[in-house]
């Protein structure tokens, strides 16, 4: 299990609380989506996972092996280089081209030799489509290009999770669906995604694990979800499950 909550309580960094005794798992290749109305606590959730923000209240909670509630800062560096994030903002180097935002990455995660850096850097680009793009600055692509470097950067170091929080949240619809068209593929290689949107439509695109933050509350509604689409006439336009369900209680976001 690459990460497993049991009975967690979630606070934000002023002690409020966010989610209370919430469970959440993930595991290799899982394609994990976490929904919610702005505020509900999604982006406070996945800081936790990348050690932005502790748990100190839990029956259980353990990332990549180790026990968030006794884990020495120390071992944070190791860990990170064991998953990937992916912001909203791409939080690409502004002052550096796209190949130099991967190599420096590479270089402060321990890439020593310098062939070895430039081959994985090649390696990740053609993975994204993005192999004519090394020597653009950031400033130079478009959104969705610039998420496709994000993108590239969070695998260079072959994590066993990619977390990202809201990666097409700044891009229009098809270039959002292009992303995480990209993102399910990583996963059929065996690396856990756990992404939070605001897409619903999404969810009918690329079918995954459904969990939802309401109330101080996270609830798996996957097998819910997955009902509302079997109950879809067939007969009837094509149109999302989203819109069908609009006022469902299930898709409040």
């Amino acid at each position: 299990m690459l990460i497993d909550y049991k009975k967690a309580n979630i606070y934000q960094k002023d002690g409020i609380l966010v989610l209370e005794g919430i469970d959440f798992h993930a595991d290799q290749g899982e394609f994990i989506y976490i929904i919610g109305r702005v505020g509900a606590g999604k982006s406070t959730l996945l800081k936790t996972m990348y050690f932005e923000l502790d748990i100190e209240e839990a029956d259980c909670a353990t990332v990549l092996g180790q026990d968030l509630r006794e884990m020495k800062r120390k071992f944070i560096p190791a860990l990170r280089r064991q998953m990937g994030i992916i912001f909203q903002d791409f939080q690409l180097l502004s002052d550096r081209t796209v190949h130099d935002n991967l190599e420096f990455v590479l270089k402060a995660t321990g890439w020593k030799k310098k062939d070895e850096r430039e081959d994985r850097i090649k390696e990740v680009l053609e993975d994204v489509g993005m192999q004519d793009f090394a020597d653009r600055f950031p400033h130079e692509l478009s959104g969705g290009e610039q998420q496709r470097v994000a993108i590239a950067r969070a695998m260079l170091n072959r994590p066993k999770l990619i977390i990202a929080d809201e990666p097409t949240g700044n891009l229009d619809p098809e270039t959002a669906t292009h992303i995480v068209s990209l993102l399910r593929n990583i996963a059929q290689t065996g690396t856990a995604i756990i992404m939070t949107t605001h897409n619903i439509p999404l969810l009918d695109q690329f079918p995954g694990i459904v969990y939802r933050c309401k109330d101080k509350k996270l609830e798996d509604i996957t097998n819910n979800y997955n009902q509302m689409a079997a109950d879809v006439d067939p007969d009837e336009p094509d149109e999302p499950i989203s819109m069908k369900y609009a006022t469902r209680a299930d898709l409040s976001v």
